[in-house]
């Protein structure tokens, strides 16, 4: 067989390329191919099991590499493409021009080959699927026995051959991430995508310029016990408008501007939010914390009537005791809107909140302990240098 160039290490031969291969190998005729395929076979392997490190008598192909040593031209595919490796039987057939023969090792014996005639033996080794790990080096050691078997015999029979020893899928597989152009090799982080942005409630005034602008990430309702979300059925750009009115001082939210002489500033109340069902009507009063500078939007994280509550019944005789009504996320703007965005938010949520308060007056009691106990250490007094310890103590009698 003429002598072949080796391929790359690690380079996964494709079939156009085993056939070129082939060309050149079998370019001599006539000739008998003998085809040992096994179920799965890698290069590994041999890196693993073959003693390449030193270690000649504990390998497992101890026949192969016998065979390979005495080849006049041995050649070693590191890795075929898993569609070449699969039709190799049909590539030796097509390039041979004839039928392969499938033996048994253990008839192979009975057969006399025309060395005038090409001929392709095919011998399918035992299936190391199934096989443990411990049994699994056994295996091997015996499929190589097999092999060695038959290339004695050829051997014996004096015929000219040439060896392929193949798998028909590789036993390890190193799976090969594609990195795209233009993106970087390392690590990256994983962003979540963002959620859609829900368009709020806008109602234009009759020169077709936005007025009011309302927005909310949830609305929760519930009468007795059955809670519903109007927020996916309101804050998704079909909700009507019709018969809202908003002008420089009212708007139909029940918000109107107040001066207030204090603080000589115009500001946005709501006064009420109204629900209306079947014909019945709850009204809402949020006056007393839903309120904003006339020029900014007004923010609160919720606004409901259950929990620290802005919005409150009307009277004690109103439906809206019976419901339950929390807005998540609310922001509100009634007047002076620029386009379909917000002013800055007065959020509900004052600066001195709850925990910012106890945070300072723990912080207060502290310095107060501390300078209590600076106080004390400074009043302390030492004993005067010229007294003597060891003299009799000052008496003073006192009489009536």
């Amino acid at each position: 067989m003429p002598h072949l160039a080796q391929p790359a290490a690690g380079q996964a031969v494709s079939g156009g390329q085993l056939v070129s291969y082939l060309k050149s190998a079998l370019s001599t005729a006539p000739h008998n191919v003998l085809l040992f395929l096994q179920d799965k076979l890698s290069i590994d392997d041999f890196t693993m099991y073959g003693g390449v490190f030193g270690n000649k008598q504990d390998s497992v192909f101890l026949n192969v590499e016998s065979a390979l040593h005495s080849s006049s031209s041995p050649l070693v595919l590191p890795a075929l493409d898993w569609s070449a490796s699969d039709s190799v039987l049909e590539l030796f057939q097509e390039e041979l021009g004839i039928p392969a023969v499938h033996i048994n090792p253990s008839t192979l014996k009975e057969i006399k080959l025309n060395t005038a005639q090409p001929s392709l033996l095919a011998v399918h080794l035992p299936y190391t699927a199934g096989i443990a790990v411990l049994s699994y080096v056994r295996f091997l050691f015996l499929l190589d026995e097999i092999i060695g078997k038959v290339l004695d015999m050829f051997k014996s029979q004096d015929v000219p051959y040439t060896a392929v020893y193949t798998g028909l899928k590789p036993s390890r597989v190193i799976e090969d991430t594609p990195v795209m152009a233009g993106s970087s090799v390392g690590r990256s982080l994983l962003q979540a995508p963002s959620p859609p942005v829900k368009p709020p409630v806008v109602v234009n005034s009759s020169t077709g310029q936005p007025c009011i602008m309302m927005w909310a990430d949830t609305l929760l309702t519930s009468y007795s016990t059955n809670e519903v979300d109007l927020g996916i059925y309101i804050f998704n750009g079909s909700a009507t408008t019709i018969g809202s009115v908003c002008n420089e001082t009212l708007s139909s939210f029940s918000m109107h501007k107040i001066f207030f002489p204090v603080s000589a500033r115009n500001w946005t109340v709501m006064e009420q939010v109204v629900l209306e069902y079947d014909g019945q009507r709850a009204v809402f009063n949020g006056s007393r914390g839903i309120y904003a500078p006339a020029e900014y939007s007004f923010h609160c994280q919720s606004v409901s009537n259950v929990q620290s509550p802005l919005l409150v019944p009307y009277n004690a005789s109103d439906n809206a005791s019976q419901w339950k009504l929390i807005f998540t996320d609310f922001q509100i703007q009634g007047f002076n809107l620029t386009g379909e965005m917000f002013s800055y938010a007065s959020d509900c949520a004052g600066f001195f909140t709850p925990g910012i308060w106890m945070g300072l007056l723990t912080s207060l009691l502290m310095v107060l302990i501390l300078t209590y106990g600076l106080h004390m250490i400074m009043q302390l007094r030492t004993m005067d240098r010229f007294d003597d310890p060891k003299g009799p103590a000052i008496s003073v009698p006192q009489s009536e």
